[in-house]
């Protein structure tokens, strides 16, 4: 092309990214703070070359096929991908990347950091002393007040063993905790022997585990994976923990159980809904941590993902298969470049 190609970017990210990715191409901005109008998408994807998107922009069969010939690649922001037509993708030779392995850390510290939130009642505690309800009872130290749960020694059941499930049980070795993980495929023996996890049965793990801390990605099969009747055989004392997807879980059975105790708490970081509406049943629980989607949210960890999205656009200029491909087939439609 005797010009640079043209990229539609849907979201502010950090500029190291933007300043590499400009050295190829004609970089063009969404200056909101709010994700462009599925409308505005479709008449940007039409007159572009590249588009970097994020989970909440929907990158349907009809934008696909409208943008064709011109559209090539999409390059997604994030690891998960449920957002674009990948079948569609690929028929029209659409190459899709996305930016694994770079937040599995920050994922798996926040992960932590709601599974002690929740277990040792950190948010409810800051709003007891922020609204002057601990200075009302004038005493400043009680061997009963605001008492959590243990995290030391317990069980924890992890759903989903990949890249984050692996980090989250790396940290729970400094817990002396027991492990549990279902996945759809067992890790092999020597990893399980390094991460001292047990392999078991959806069902154990949920009957068994005291926290349930889920890692896994949305899929047909993992749509509500946690619903009414997984709810129900969790232990009345067990938290259950979400940093993966909002869908994963089925809201209305999980606000049914924590209205009815069958479990202790949640510690959410993603949901069904989001923006969350303030309204929303979840948020009138004390024992329920809510965070806005923040798991990779990091100085660090939200620029590698911006440099690796200028990795996979850098390599797809220059006609090279993208480091992080997820569409393989993809290479047998279309060779990757722009001539």
């Amino acid at each position: 092309m005797a010009s640079k190609p043209r990229v539609f970017v849907t979201r502010q990210i950090p500029e190291p990214g933007l300043n590499r990715i400009r050295e190829y191409y004609e970089v063009d901005v969404w200056p909101e703070y709010t994700p462009p109008p599925y409308e505005v998408l479709l008449s940007k994807a039409k007159e572009y070359d590249a588009l970097v998107t994020l989970l909440t922009d929907k990158i349907d069969c009809n934008l696909i096929e409208q943008s064709q010939p011109r559209l090539r690649i999409v390059a997604q922001y994030a690891v998960g991908y449920d957002n674009i037509d990948l079948d569609c993708a690929t028929k029209h030779g659409v190459y899709v990347t996305n930016t694994p392995g770079v937040l599995t850390e920050a994922v798996a510290d926040f992960t932590w950091g709601l599974i002690l939130a929740v277990t040792r009642r950190i948010v409810e505690a800051d709003q007891f002393v922020r609204s002057g309800e601990w200075y009302k009872t004038k005493t400043g130290w009680h061997p009963l007040m605001m008492l959590g749960f243990e995290v030391n020694g317990k069980t924890l059941g992890i759903i989903g063993m990949g890249r984050i499930g692996r980090a989250v049980a790396e940290r729970a070795k400094g817990f002396k905790m027991r492990i549990l993980y279902y996945d759809t495929r067992r890790l092999p023996e020597d990893v399980e022997k390094e991460l001292n996890a047990e392999y078991v049965p959806l069902e154990t793990l949920l009957k068994e585990s005291d926290i349930v801390s889920i890692h896994v990605p949305l899929t047909e099969k993992t749509y509500h994976l946690i619903g009414e009747k997984e709810l129900r055989m969790m232990k009345p004392t067990a938290y259950l923990v979400n940093t993966a997807r909002g869908k994963v879980i089925d809201t209305n059975a999980l606000v049914k159980a924590l209205e009815e105790k069958w479990i202790a708490g949640a510690a959410l970081d993603v949901f069904e809904e989001e923006p969350l509406p303030p309204d929303h049943p979840l948020t009138k629980f004390k024992n329920v941590v809510l965070a806005p989607h923040l798991g990779s949210a990091t100085t660090e960890t939200r620029t590698k993902m911006a440099l690796l999205v200028a990795d996979n656009l850098i390599a797809f200029y220059k006609g090279e298969v993208p480091p992080t491909l997820v569409n393989k087939d993809v290479v047998n439609v279309r060779k990757p470049g722009f001539h």
